[in-house]
């Protein structure tokens, strides 16, 4: 198989990265195996980019916070 750069840095990234993947798959110019492994490489990635949201999220409140007191 030809080697392919996929983009996760963001989940607009991640996204893309799917649908290209799943478009493959149905183009026959991938297996389902390294599909899934794929897949599960970007599932990890967006979870990880939401808990990084999420504690920003939470660093801008606290610093917000901190402001009122």
């Amino acid at each position: 198989m030809a080697q392919i750069r996929l983009k996760t840095k963001n989940a607009t990234e991640v996204r893309r990265t799917l649908t290209r993947i799943m478009n493959m798959v149905a183009n026959g110019e991938m297996d389902n195996k390294t599909a899934n492994t794929i897949i599960l490489g970007c599932n990890a990635i967006l979870s990880s980019i939401r808990t990084d949201d999420q504690q920003k999220r939470i660093d801008e409140l606290e610093k917000i916070l901190n402001q009122i007191k």
